[in-house]
């Protein structure tokens, strides 16, 4: 996991402290629950997995109806 270093004012500092302490979480834990809480509010994935399903969507609007051939002309298989 790649280390970054912040600059958090005292009093920013005190109130998540004080959160992490009423929660029973450390900073890291905090830190990562705000991140994730921005990247959903700005429609972004926050994981691996949700990347790959936003893609997956995205990739069968662009095929949309278009792609498929109509239904009467689906192949069926022959019954003997």
């Amino acid at each position: 996991m790649p280390g970054k270093r912040i600059q958090i004012d005292e009093e920013t500092w005190q109130a998540l402290d004080l959160l992490a302490r009423d929660s029973m979480k450390d900073f890291q834990e905090l830190a990562d629950e705000a991140f994730a809480d921005l990247l959903r509010k700005h429609n972004r994935p926050v994981t691996l997995k949700e990347a790959l399903r936003k893609s997956a969507a995205g990739a069968a609007k662009e095929e949309g109806p278009a792609a498929r051939p109509p239904a009467d002309r689906r192949r069926t298989p022959r019954r003997r």
